[in-house]
């Protein structure tokens, strides 16, 4: 099955919203914050202003493949060499953050696969750690852009590989949204979800989001180790560090 897209949202675009996230076991405990991302068009990443590109910047390095290669030809790759086969795309969209002075982290970097009839062929979630690994999942959304996957990358400490992810990804011109719930036995253990609208990325509007959301990736870097920290200090039971087989193409 694909996803049909009637209308896609103007690329590059800065999508503003809230992040949150639910643990529902041994303890509840939830955030929200204030975030932005970028979605961007991988065949036309956007190329601004010397004095914005130290805050506007897409490097492969930061994400799957090999850094001499385009983002764009890298998700091929993985593709090809996992054995999906698909007719060309007409694009590729990428939700992501943007490179802040050098720096960046992508909890969940999504791809949109599309083909000339804007149907989403797959989507591609890039999952990274706080421990320097990344794992993709290939998904193949449900009309509604849902999909679920075994859980196959640690990410929290605070949780073991047991159980299975339930996602869906929302791409419209008046929203953008990522879903996933960790589920054991059909029950929600832990859920995270970001949503936001997009909006052209004009330089005033990259200019605000920079005021208003300063160091937005140290930011957010930040605020993962210390709700770790708190979790830690609640005496939450900590599991090892798995070994992680690299994925092909990763």
């Amino acid at each position: 099955m694909v996803t049909t897209i009637h209308a896609l949202p103007t690329t590059p675009a800065l999508v503003i919203g809230n992040v949150s996230h639910i643990r529902h076991e041994k303890m509840n405990r939830k955030f929200r914050h204030k975030t932005y991302q970028w979605l961007v068009n991988l065949e036309h990443l956007p190329v601004h202003p010397w004095y914005l590109r130290p805050f506007t910047s897409f490097s492969s390095r930061d994400h799957l493949g090999d850094p001499k290669m385009s983002i764009k030809e890298n998700v091929e790759h993985f593709l090809a060499v996992n054995d999906y086969k698909h007719e060309p795309f007409s694009q590729i969209l990428m939700l992501a953050n943007a490179r802040i002075l050098g720096y960046t982290f992508d909890p969940l970097t999504v791809f949109w696969c599309l083909d000339k009839e804007k149907n989403v062929q797959c989507v591609l979630a890039e999952v990274r750690n706080t421990f320097g690994q990344r794992h993709l999942y290939l998904l193949r959304p449900d009309p509604l852009g849902r999909a679920q996957t075994p859980k196959d990358f640690h990410v929290s400490p605070f949780l073991d590989m047991d159980g299975e992810y339930e996602m869906q990804f929302t791409l419209s011109p008046e929203v953008v949204s990522t879903s996933i719930t960790l589920l054991r036995q059909g029950n929600p253990l832990f859920d995270a979800n970001f949503r936001g609208k997009p909006i052209p990325a004009t330089r005033s509007a990259i200019f605000t989001q920079l005021i208003s959301k300063p160091f937005m990736t140290q930011r957010i870097s930040a605020l993962i180790r210390i709700h770790g920290i708190w979790l830690w200090l609640k005496r939450l039971p900590v599991f090892k560090l798995p070994h992680h087989n690299l994925q092909d193409g990763v």
